[in-house]
């Protein structure tokens, strides 16, 4: 029952095939060399996919990364399979990820690339949300994933959070448990666990919980009011499983992360919002979870209610402490046996036959996911018909960001545009962490893949936001600024003294 609630990391890109470097890290991390030895000496719940990704919010809690692209991560899933089903009583493993999309997305290659939450929030296309999310979760299911760490059902707050930014649907409470309730049914339709996240709310912090505990300073009535929609509509919708967040509620226990306190997991979660699926917390190799010895912080974590511990930072000495509270009484064998239940049961509801590994990019899944893609664009600033560019056009980029400008400057020339070098009206494009140096003072049109936060301090007579660099998002781009197709986005944070669309009220 110990090694049911773990779910750490590994390295390694195959279940028992490794080379030094990752063979290295699971010795300091288990003592073992592959990701099958893990299992099958701690008996593991589940396993999580990693990926370190340059810019990545989470990236400091993804030292490793094991995915690369649909073949191989499902010959991984079946390796691990095979591993679980050699454990005694045979249960499947939980494989989760974090394939939330926009900027935390950890398989990138090969897939179908929804745009960031925010994106959907702006479409306001519940529907297109759903069906977009179905696509996402046939996708994983064909890879052998059968958990995804999304969606991220934080409301974000006036000054907003830099951690979770796009991640989140927005800033309005209903809008975005409309938009929660659709992503869970679709991941779940597709028979993928989705986890609602980071409860009871990231979004109205400035703080960043993968450097410290940051304080949530909302009243009893704030909260209920705009951050537990979206939970509770995520919990209504069925979702299996929802992740605690490493955040000073300090409304209902102040000073203790949300991870440990019994009052939020368990009075607030279970008795309060009647979740009766499995809770996880937050990455465990995270600082405010890292003030304990592992096994300490494990037996709290599982104390306060959570059901399943992610990415311990050492998983001898988590499973041990948990054995040893058994032992001495400071952790109840019921409250183990409570745990483990929730997450046999969540391995063992039904699901759909695997989705072949075609399924992956399908036609099928673009052609979905671009209709929510057409829905998102949002005109702030400038003309609402007609094309925004005339004349030949130069796409520029803030540093980094090749892949994006490449990207629109083929769908450009796709939509009847034409592209050059030099001697052009501008497109600027800015992303996640960029600030106001990387704007472009000569830019007839700026545009932000990412919260458009940034717009607000930009001079280009046009302004448009995507909120995402995902392919069909900047094809959706290309269409609108050639005047073949309309900006129907309403941008769902406040830019500054922008209005929210200049075309859609």
């Amino acid at each position: 029952m110990a090694g049911q609630v773990l779910m750490p990391y590994a390295y390694g890109d195959a279940a028992d095939r490794v080379d030094k470097v990752a063979a290295a890290g699971n010795q300091n991390l288990a003592g073992v060399d592959t990701p099958a030895e893990m299992i099958a000496k701690f008996r593991l719940g589940g396993l999580i996919l990693v990926g370190f990704t340059p810019g990545d919010p989470t990236g400091a809690t993804n030292p490793a990364t094991n995915v690369e692209n649909p073949a191989q991560v499902r010959a991984l899933t079946e390796g691990l399979q095979r591993a679980a089903a050699r454990l005694p009583g045979g249960a499947p493993l939980l494989i989760g990820t974090d394939q939330e999309y926009g900027v935390v997305t950890r398989i990138r290659q090969g897939v179908t690339l929804l745009p960031s939450a925010m994106a959907f929030g702006a479409a306001a296309r519940p529907d297109l949300t759903e069906g977009a999310w179905r696509a996402a979760g046939e996708e994983l299911a064909a890879m052998g994933i059968n958990l995804n760490f999304a969606p991220v059902a934080d409301t974000l707050g006036p000054k907003g959070s830099s951690v979770i930014g796009s991640r989140s649907f927005g800033a309005d409470p209903q809008a975005n448990s409309a938009q929660v309730r659709a992503a869970v049914r679709g991941l779940q339709g597709a028979g993928v666990s989705a986890a609602v996240k980071h409860f009871p709310g990231h979004g109205h912090t400035t703080g960043d919980s993968h450097d410290g505990l940051p304080v949530v300073a909302q009243s009893k009535e704030q909260l209920a009011t705009q951050d537990l929609p979206p939970f509770s509509a995520g919990i209504a919708a069925g979702t299996g499983v929802v992740m605690s967040g490493h955040l000073d509620v300090q409304a209902l226990d102040k000073g203790v992360a949300a991870t440990f306190s019994h009052k939020i997991m368990t009075d607030l979660l279970r008795t309060g919002l009647k979740f009766t699926g499995v809770a996880i917390t937050d990455a465990m190799n995270m600082p405010p979870a890292m003030k304990w010895p592992p096994g300490e912080a494990a037996v709290r974590a599982l104390n306060a209610g959570n059901d399943m511990l992610l990415m311990p930072p050492n998983l001898a000495g988590a499973r041990d402490g948990i054995v040893a509270a058994l032992a001495d009484g400071t952790l109840k064998r019921e409250r183990l046996v409570e745990a483990a239940t929730r997450i046999l049961t969540l391995k063992f509801r039904g699901a759909p036959p695997q989705p072949a590994l075609d399924t992956v990019g399908s036609a099928e899944h673009q052609k979905a996911v671009y209709a929510a893609d057409t829905a998102v664009t949002t005109v702030l600033r400038g003309a609402c018909t007609g094309p925004l560019v005339s004349g030949p056009v130069i796409v520029t980029a803030s540093g980094g960001r090749e892949p994006a400008r490449v990207a629109l400057v083929k769908a450009l020339q796709a939509a009847g545009v034409r592209v050059q070098a030099a001697g052009g009206t501008v497109v600027h494009l800015v992303g996640y962490g960029d600030r106001q140096t990387d704007l472009s003072a000569d830019a007839a049109v700026t545009v932000a893949m990412d919260t458009p936060y940034l717009l607000a301090g930009s001079r280009s007579p046009a302004l448009l936001a995507t909120y995402s660099s995902s392919p069909l998002s900047l094809t959706a781009l290309a269409n609108v600024l050639a005047g073949a197709a309309p900006a129907p986005g309403r941008s769902p944070v406040q830019a500054g003294n922008l209005p929210r669309s200049a075309c859609v009220k």
